[in-house]
């Protein structure tokens, strides 16, 4: 069964490229550049696993997340950010918020295995909001 994947990010090129190898993977993807068309996604087909860049133009990284949360608790997050953080920020401010962190430098492979793995371990369906 296609696992449904919401990749939200404001680089056009970043969003294709999720979309182009996930699907290959064999997943149903969605993309959104800004926070309003995510949360309509997930309001109206919610996703398995949203993929999130924290710096988005039209929006607040930490708020975002929060709102995420709020409407789909259990989807699991992956934020896939250039954003440089410190080891503490990370640690104690993101991921207690989000499933996973990878920057954006890491390899494609390892960005897929990382989803493949939240994946695995994401609910089969989300009930409609």
């Amino acid at each position: 069964m296609k696992k449904h994947i919401l990749a939200i990010d404001d680089e056009a090129d970043i969003r294709e490229l999720l979309r182009e190898v996930l699907t290959i993977k064999g997943h149903r993807v969605s993309t959104a550049a800004d926070p309003e068309q995510a949360k309509k996604i997930i309001k109206e087909d919610p996703p398995q696993l949203i993929i999130l860049d924290f710096q988005i133009e039209q929006g607040d990284g930490f708020t975002l997340i929060e709102d995420l949360k709020r409407l789909g608790p259990k989807i699991p997050i992956l934020l896939l950010t250039g954003a440089l953080f410190d080891r503490h920020v990370v640690r104690d401010a993101i991921e207690k918020r989000v499933s996973r962190y990878l920057d954006k430098t890491a390899s494609l492979s390892t960005i897929v295995s990382e989803i493949e793995l939240l994946l695995a371990d994401a609910p089969a369906s989300h009930a409609r909001l």
